[in-house]
């Protein structure tokens, strides 16, 4: 990834930390976008990374982010959409108001991120964009319908996406974990469980998500077209 630069949404922590992580260590230059300026700086001053602070969940708002990760570095080759959240609520107790939440931020917001990185990487004759999906778009567990949906969302748009604009020299593809063993997952109370139905026995680590990624986003990647990666640990055949 030398001489490469790529833009990270929710790259202040959890995987998407990972992922700017692996890109830093790859020697890539990284935008971390995240509503965390605090956490994004502190990343960007150990990394030598770039710290940019926004919400993503409206078209000029993530148009303006993606032109200031541009400003900072000149160029940008790859968009990772990492940015999201994980509400776990039963069926019945799904407001109005999470179903807003959940789609403005798993679906509207990376809609937008994607819409500014093509418009950037169709001018330079090409780029990689990566979504993060999850396996819950592909296998029910409980207590997350609505997160479920986003997801499913967002493996449509990872193909739609591809379809259009690969004529443009743009491979967009997406990643789709099981449980990720992020700090914030190992203080809950669902990460054992899903870790004793995975055939190997455990979750996966971040590096195991973004060594995957960092490959989506290289010129490695030369066919991949609007498909989504399971990475379950054979949960899902489990």
């Amino acid at each position: 990834m030398q001489g490469r630069n790529v833009a990270v949404t929710g790259g202040a922590n959890g995987l998407g930390e990972a992922i700017v992580r692996a890109l830093a260590a790859a020697g890539a230059g990284v935008a971390i976008i995240d509503r965390d300026a605090a956490g994004a700086q502190a990343l960007a001053d150990r990394l030598g990374g770039v710290a940019i602070a926004g919400d993503i969940v409206r078209r000029e708002a993530a148009h303006a982010l993606f032109g200031r990760a541009v400003a900072a570095l000149g160029r940008i080759d790859g968009l990772v959409n990492a940015a999201g959240v994980y509400p776990r609520r039963p069926l019945l107790e799904i407001t109005d108001e999470d179903w807003e939440f959940d789609v403005a931020v798993n679906v509207r917001g990376l809609y937008h991120m994607s819409v500014a990185a093509v418009r950037h990487m169709r001018e330079q004759g090409g780029g990689r964009i990566v979504n993060i999906a999850s396996i819950d778009a592909f296998k029910a567990h409980p207590q997350n319908a609505h997160y479920a949906a986003t997801k499913a969302a967002v493996v449509s748009l990872t193909r739609s996406f591809g379809l259009e604009c690969a004529p443009a020299g743009i491979l967009v593809n997406g990643v789709a974990p099981a449980a990720i063993a992020t700090e914030r997952a190992k203080a809950s109370d669902w990460l054992a469980e899903h870790a004793a139905h995975t055939p190997l026995g455990r979750a996966a680590e971040p590096a195991d998500i973004a060594d995957l990624v960092l490959f989506l986003l290289s010129e490695r990647n030369r066919y991949m077209v609007g498909e989504t990666v399971i990475v379950s640990g054979g949960m899902l055949f489990a």
